[in-house]
């Protein structure tokens, strides 16, 4: 049986990543992921259909226009947008993804989890990388918690 912590640190030893739904004007959850991999020196690629440029970086417009080999996405969109994405990762064959979730519905949706799952994908259900990239934030270490008392984290 693995842990929430073991399944996200499995997930993000794959390279490259990216992270679907990172904003122009930064702070929300995807900026915050991205900088931390991108900062830990993770080879990650921003998407925003809106952007050409996030946090100083080339941004991507959707997963199509991805490089080659990217290894997983982490998704922290709108829950709407998911199965699209999940469309896209199977058409570009990217194996995994994360649909990042604290607290209510995050950007989780049950139709992008059961196209992912029925076309063959690694997938995990909620959490943040944020809760197990060293060092973790007080935040993340007690959303972390939380979370994992009310059984909310995903784990087998």
């Amino acid at each position: 049986m693995s842990t929430f912590k073991e399944e996200a640190s499995a997930f993000l030893d794959h390279r490259p990543l990216a992270v679907a739904g990172v904003s122009r004007e930064g702070g929300g959850p995807a900026n915050l992921i991205y900088t931390r991999l991108r900062d830990a020196g993770h080879s990650v690629f921003p998407v925003n259909p809106a952007a050409d440029e996030v946090e100083g970086d080339r941004c991507y417009p959707s997963v199509e226009a991805l490089p080659e080999g990217v290894q997983g996405v982490i998704f922290a969109a709108p829950p709407t947008a998911g199965p699209d994405t999940v469309q896209a990762c199977l058409e570009r064959g990217i194996p995994r993804i994360w649909f990042h979730r604290s607290f209510g519905q995050g950007s989780w949706s049950e139709e992008a989890v059961r196209r992912a799952r029925e076309g063959g994908m690694e997938v995990l259900e909620g959490g943040c990388p944020m809760m197990v990239m060293e060092p973790v934030d007080v935040a993340h270490r007690c959303m972390r918690w939380v979370l994992g008392v009310t059984g909310k984290l995903p784990g087998r």
